[in-house]
């Protein structure tokens, strides 16, 4: 059994197809059905063929990632996903062989069957070396350094995962150094948070942010919070709409739908006009798609819009806070794949 990181687009965007069907997919629109491809040289054929214009290395290498979705991946293997469009890792076991699906969308035609085990667990049970591995440029690789698998496998069960030193990014068809140092940089900003801005601190770190956003606040002292943990209003001294309750989960488990209903109730009590429901742990499935039906009212905050949020406004935080939570802004240049 092995463990392979299989993405869902370049932004994330066959990320919610491919839970809903159960299968694992790849783009590469211009290649037809693979399935009778029986070796990787004809593969590599196939792509020069298709790509004349490819350089010979980054033909190679994608060659070898197509190659490992329709070969070299088995059944019961497990896939990892991490999710762009929230701080959350979906990990299923492939249940089945290579499909061509001509019903789907071009970006995801090359597929495997998985079965989904789950679909929402938070960034933050990974340990930063496993994050680390998972950061990896490529589309389709495997991950076998630091005892991944077993790893993965562990917090499957429920257990916490225990980094390890770092060995290697990736292993597999071909070795790369290729880093997303975006989501690196934020992983390791979020590590931190996790341990220094814990419980009623974490709520500090929101209410700075509102601050930094212009808004007055009041935040609820230590303790029982009667629902509210940070009340805040536009305005000089806070008289001006929109009234916004917030409500603030430190937890790394999800956020379940009874959160988001605890927090309706609560605006209505205050008279608030919106509300925002930040929770580090991220939401289950069931929460996200009710809040769809509340957008003009509520705002869901993961961890990953923490960090958005914190990069917008840190320039405007308090010397004290910043002092706390010490960051730089560095310029490096983005280059494209061929």
């Amino acid at each position: 059994m092995a463990l392979w990181l299989v993405r869902a687009g370049k932004h994330g965007e066959y990320e919610d197809k491919c839970l809903e069907l159960g299968i694992s997919a790849i783009g590469w629109n211009d290649l037809p059905d693979l399935a009778s491809i029986k070796a990787r040289d004809e593969l590599k054929d196939l792509f020069e063929k298709i790509y004349p214009d490819k350089k010979k290395m980054a033909l190679i290498n994608e060659a070898s990632q197509v190659w490992a979705l329709i070969n070299r991946i088995q059944k019961d293997d497990l896939i990892i996903l991490p999710l762009k469009r929230r701080a959350a890792i979906a990990i299923g076991r492939v249940s089945g062989s290579y499909r061509f699906r001509e019903d789907l969308d071009p970006g995801m035609r090359h597929t495997r069957p998985v079965e989904w085990l789950k679909k929402d667990l938070p960034r933050t049970l990974f340990s930063q070396d496993l994050l680390y591995s998972f950061g990896a440029f490529m589309t389709v690789c495997q991950i076998r350094r630091n005892r991944a698998e077993e790893r993965v496998q562990a917090i499957l069960a429920g257990k916490k995962d225990i980094p390890e030193k770092p060995e290697s990014i990736v292993s597999g068809q071909e070795e790369s150094e290729e880093i997303d140092i975006e989501t690196l940089t934020s992983d390791q900003i979020l590590d931190f948070l996790r341990r220094k801005f814990k419980g009623h601190d974490f709520a500090r770190l929101i209410e700075a942010i509102l601050k930094a956003q212009g808004y007055i606040t009041k935040r609820a002292d230590p303790g029982p919070d009667g629902g509210v943990d940070i009340l805040a209003s536009a305005g000089p001294m806070g008289f001006d709409k929109p009234y916004l309750c917030v409500q603030v989960k430190s937890s790394e488990t999800p956020a379940d739908v009874t959160v988001l209903r605890s927090l309706q109730g609560v605006m209505k009590g205050y008279g608030a006009d919106q509300g925002l429901l930040v929770s580090w742990g991220g939401y289950t499935i069931k929460a996200l798609e009710e809040a769809k039906r509340s957008f003009f009212t509520i705002r869901l905050w993961d961890s990953n819009d923490v960090i958005d949020a914190l990069f917008k406004h840190y320039e405007n935080f308090d010397d004290e806070l910043k002092a706390e939570l010490p960051l730089k802004r560095i310029w490096c240049l983005v280059l494209e794949g061929d």
